[in-house]
C-alpha cells in the first residue's frame, strides 16, 4: 500500500469498532426533536434509550477525586480528524478535551446547545445559525469565535474526518457572519443536521492546535492533557477556568481493559467507575447491577454481502436465497447466548422508525428455488464467509455455515487473523463474500450511517452497493423531516431491503455505559458519549 492508503485505513480500523460495523429554531437550541407520526416522542418504552436505575439526587455536589473510565477500543490520536468521534472509540474522551457545539439530549429528543448558545434553522430549510457563547477561551488562552470554529471544520474535512463525505455534499459553505455567528448553508434541507455538531466537526480545535506538526491538544472543554500513553492510558486535569464553571473532579482517567466482564469485575470492585459495554450478555448482566445509560440501536447485527462483480451476491437471487435461509433467531441463540434482540426488520417495534412494512421471513423452500436458478446460470454455490475468531465470532461463522449449507450452498469459513486483518480484508481487499457486521443505526440520526453504510461515494461502503436507486433513497431520508416523511421515507428502504438484500437484517442491540453507584452529574449525548463537566463522586 501507498503511505496515503495505509493513513486511510488506519482511520478505517478506528471508524469501523466505533460505529460498531464489526462487532457487530428557537433561541438556545435547536427544536429538531424527533417524533413519530403522532407526535408523541414514545415507541416500545422497555427498550427506551436513557438513564437506567435509580440513585436519587445524590446531595450537594462534592469537589475532588479522580473518574476512572475502561473505554471500549482506547483511543489513539487526540487529533480529532484523526479519531471517530463516538461513545465507543474516542467521543467521550476528546469531548472532555475539546467539548461539543451540540448535545443531543435523549429526554428531550433535542439538541441542546454546550460550547454553542443556539442553533436556528431558516424557514426554507437551507441554513443553519450557530451562535456561540461569549469570552469562551481555548486552554491557550485564545478565544472560541466563529473564525476558530470554520477554520477547525475546513480543517477537519481536509484530513478527511469522519463523515466528511456526507458534509462535503451536503453542506455548500460555512462562514463567520460577525466573531460570534456561523452561518452554514445547505444543498438540501437535512433535518439531522445539529447531529454533525456533537460529533466530529462539533469537536472544535484552537489554531494552535495544528500550527505547527505534531498535533497539539489545545481545546475549550473542561479538561487538559495531563498524561497520554496510547493505548494504555489518557489522563486528564480539570481545568479551572472552563467556560461552565470548574469542574468538580480533579482528574479523569481513561483506561484499557480487555474483556467486558473484566470491566464488570472492575466497577463492582472500584477499580473504575465508568465502563462502555456493547456485548448482549454483559450488557444484560450489567444493567441489572449497575446505573448507567443504555442507547439502543438498529443494524446491530447484520451479514454483510459483498454486492460486487466476482462474487455470488453481485447476483440478487443469491442475496435473496441467503436471506430467505438464514434465520435471525437461531443465530442470537448461537452467538448472543440469545440475550440479543434479534429480527430481519430494519427498525424493530422499539425505534421512533419502526414502520408496516414486513420484512421478509425464513423460507428454506424459496431459498432452495432461487440458488437452483442461480446455479442453473452458471453458479457453483460456494461461498466464502469471513469470520472473527473469538468465540461468539466462531459460534456464529458455524450458524451461517450450517443454515445455508441446508438449502444447498457450499460454505468455506475463514477467519480474520485479527481486527486489523478483518477491516483490511472487508475495507480495503475487499476479499470476502459475506461477513457478519454492523452498522449502529441510531434513531435520533439513521441517514448519518445508513449513508455511511450503502451510499456509492461512501468509503465505508464495504458492500459494494452502486445502485442509483439506493443512492435517491438515502437523498430522500436525508431531505425528509423527523416526522411522517422521514418514517415513509425510511419505511421505502425496508421495501428495498426485501427486494434487492443489500445486507441481511439480523438484529438490533445496545450500548451500555454504567457507572458506580457513588457517581453523579454524567451527562449523555448521541451514541452514547458521555459528557463529564458536571460530573461528581460522592464520598
Amino acid at each position: 500500500m501507498t503511505r496515503t492508503k495505509l493513513v486511510r485505513f488506519g482511520k478505517l480500523v478506528v471508524a469501523t469498532l466505533a460505529s460498531g460495523m464489526l462487532l457487530a429554531g428557537c433561541a438556545g437550541e435547536a427544536n429538531q426533536e424527533v417524533e413519530n407520526v403522532s407526535g408523541s416522542k414514545e415507541s416500545d418504552s422497555s427498550q427506551a434509550s436513557g438513564i437506567l436505575g435509580s440513585q436519587g439526587d445524590g446531595g450537594a455536589p462534592l469537589s475532588g477525586g479522580t473518574l476512572t473510565y475502561a473505554s471500549y477500543a482506547p483511543v489513539v490520536s487526540l487529533d480529532p480528524a484523526k479519531t471517530q468521534i463516538t461513545g465507543a472509540t474516542g467521543g467521550t474522551e476528546l469531548a472532555a478535551i475539546y467539548d461539543l457545539l451540540m448535545r443531543y439530549n435523549a429526554e428531550t429528543g433535542k439538541y441542546d446547545p454546550q460550547l454553542a448558545k443556539g442553533l436556528d434553522e431558516s424557514g426554507d430549510n437551507l441554513t443553519w445559525t450557530l451562535s456561540l457563547r461569549e469570552n469562551v477561551k481555548f486552554s491557550d488562552g485564545t478565544p472560541l469565535d466563529s473564525a476558530a470554529v470554520v477554520a477547525s471544520i475546513n480543517r477537519y474535512n481536509a484530513k478527511r474526518g469522519a463523515n466528511n463525505e456526507i458534509w462535503t455534499s451536503s453542506v455548500k459553505s460555512v462562514e463567520a457572519a460577525g466573531p460570534s455567528t456561523v452561518v452554514f448553508t445547505l444543498n438540501r434541507p437535512w433535518a439531522e443536521f445539529p447531529a454533525m455538531l456533537s460529533f466530529g466537526h462539533g469537536v472544535i480545535v484552537a489554531p494552535s492546535s495544528y500550527a505547527a506538526e505534531p498535533f497539539t491538544p489545545v481545546g475549550a472543554g473542561a479538561f487538559t492533557v495531563e498524561r497520554f500513553s496510547p493505548p494504555d492510558e489518557l489522563v486528564l486535569a480539570s481545568k479551572a477556568d472552563y467556560w461552565g464553571g470548574a469542574p468538580k473532579l480533579d482528574q479523569v482517567k481513561f483506561v484499557s481493559i480487555q474483556g467486558e466482564q473484566a470491566k464488570i469485575d472492575s466497577l463492582a470492585t472500584g477499580g473504575v467507575q465508568m465502563a462502555y459495554l456493547r456485548n448482549s450478555e454483559t450488557v444484560e448482566a450489567a444493567k441489572g447491577k449497575f446505573p448507567g445509560y443504555a442507547e439502543f440501536i438498529s443494524l446491530s447485527m447484520v451479514g454483510q454481502i459483498n454486492n460486487r462483480a466476482g462474487h455470488p451476491g453481485a447476483d440478487v437471487r443469491v442475496r435473496q436465497a441467503m436471506n430467505y435461509a438464514i434465520d435471525p433467531a437461531v443465530l442470537d441463540q448461537r452467538a448472543r447466548g440469545g440475550k440479543g434482540m434479534p429480527g430481519s426488520e430494519i427498525f424493530q417495534s422499539w425505534s421512533l422508525w419502526h414502520n408496516g412494512i414486513e420484512p421478509v421471513g425464513l423460507d428454506p423452500v424459496k431459498a432452495r428455488e432461487l440458488l437452483d436458478a442461480a446455479k442453473k446460470d452458471g453458479y457453483d454455490g460456494h461461498v466464502t464467509y469471513l469470520g472473527t475468531q473469538d468465540p461468539n465470532g466462531q459460534a456464529a461463522a458455524l450458524a451461517v455455515q450450517a443454515m445455508l449449507q441446508s438449502v444447498g450452498f457450499t460454505v468455506t469459513v475463514e477467519y480474520a487473523a485479527s481486527t486489523a486483518d478483518m477491516v483490511k480484508r472487508l475495507y480495503a481487499d475487499h476479499n470476502y463474500d459475506l461477513a457478519l457486521g454492523g452498522n449502529g443505526l441510531l434513531d435520533a440520526a439513521p441517514f448519518l450511517r445508513l449513508y455511511s453504510a450503502l451510499h456509492s461515494t461512501s468509503v465505508n461502503n464495504t458492500v459494494g452497493v452502486a445502485s442509483p436507486e439506493v443512492d435517491a433513497m438515502l437523498d430522500a431520508i436525508q431531505a425528509a423531516g423527523n416526522g411522517e416523511d422521514k418514517k415513509a421515507a425510511l419505511a421505502d428502504l425496508q421495501t428495498l431491503f426485501n427486494e434487492q438484500v443489500p445486507i441481511m437484517v439480523w438484529g438490533a442491540g445496545a450500548n451500555f455505559v454504567p457507572w458506580s453507584e457513588n457517581v453523579y452529574g454524567l451527562m449523555p449525548s448521541l451514541d452514547s458519549i458521555i459528557l463529564l463537566d458536571e460530573a461528581w463522586i460522592k464520598k
